[in-house]
């Protein structure tokens, strides 16, 4: 994936929707857990060292799976490699299964298919198609008509 590394490092420093200190574990064999911030922002997860205002990495959240783990944990792995996982290490049961929760709801695709099936359901109750207004593509009308089939 192409990307711009400054574009990338401004996107980090938005505010984000959940961040919190958790442990944190790569996916190379031998890895160790250590602190990180980790900050969700739009479908990316930033993890920083604690002390850094730059992110040491990010996640694209986009064909990825996240997994309940022990308790208190979880982990993230990726279609195109589903061995290859990252484990995350929360404070309580609580925090654990809301950033579960917020990390499915954080890819482009979660959102295209909510909109797609929010959509749909306003049409069925007025009549009229809510995007029209704003002059949405026939394309995308016709990703809403196919999921009526």
């Amino acid at each position: 994936m192409r990307y711009n590394e400054k574009e990338l490092q401004a996107l980090s420093r938005q505010p984000a929707e959940l961040a919190a200190e958790l442990g944190m574990r790569g996916p190379k064999k031998g890895s160790v857990l250590k602190r990180r911030l980790v900050k969700l922002v739009a479908n990316f997860l930033f993890y920083f060292r604690t002390d850094e205002a730059e992110p040491v990495g990010a996640l694209l959240l986009e064909r990825c799976r996240v997994a309940r783990e022990e308790p208190g944990g979880f982990s993230i792995s990726f279609v195109e490699d589903p061995e290859r996982k990252y484990h995350f290490e929360c404070c309580s049961e609580e925090q654990c299964l809301e950033w579960m929760e917020a990390l499915r709801r954080a890819s482009y695709e979660f959102m295209r298919r909510s909109l797609i099936f929010y959509r749909n359901e306003i049409q069925k109750m007025t009549g009229k198609d809510p995007l029209e207004q704003f002059g949405i593509s026939e394309e995308a009308r016709f990703q809403l008509s196919s999921l009526k089939a």
